[in-house]
């Protein structure tokens, strides 16, 4: 038992001495697998950095809203005070229980653009241009962003 597993270690070794030699001495496939693995971090990084920041305002659920704003405050390219307005576009209360519905769950579509020209109209309205100036910063990062 005790020869056995010595002698597998030492055929494992020279396995794997040999394919390391031969990975390291073939520089064409070395560099080639590198290249590819390269080329493919790239992408997959410009595909995600793209899809966090292009979002379809007009047909997105609470949670995507509030998924899509955390990335840009963590990005740097939006700051909380910009997201207050988009956090409570994002929040639903129910009529019949008073309670808050949970965004995780609810897969109802929204179109935030439409959203926040209502809430701007309601702000001018009320005579509040603060919230209305607000409002106008988010629905122009939001049409900035819109896929």
């Amino acid at each position: 038992m005790i020869i056995n597993n010595v002698v597998n270690q030492q055929n494992l070794s020279q396995s794997s001495q040999k394919l390391n030699s031969n990975m390291y001495n073939d520089p064409v496939s070395f560099a080639d697998i590198m290249h590819a693995q390269t080329e493919q971090a790239k992408q997959t990084h410009a595909i995600d950095s793209k899809d966090r920041d292009q979002a379809d305002f007009t047909n997105m659920t609470r949670q995507e809203m509030f998924d899509w704003m955390n990335s840009q405050i963590r990005s740097g390219k939006m700051t909380l005070d910009e997201s207050s307005p988009l956090l409570l576009m994002t929040m639903k209360i129910s009529v019949e229980t008073g309670q808050s519905v949970d965004m995780a769950t609810d897969s109802t579509r929204i179109n935030f653009i439409e959203r926040a020209r209502s809430g701007i109209d309601g702000a001018l309205s009320l005579n509040d241009q603060e919230l209305a100036d607000r409002l106008q910063t988010v629905l122009e990062i939001m049409q900035k962003n819109q896929s």
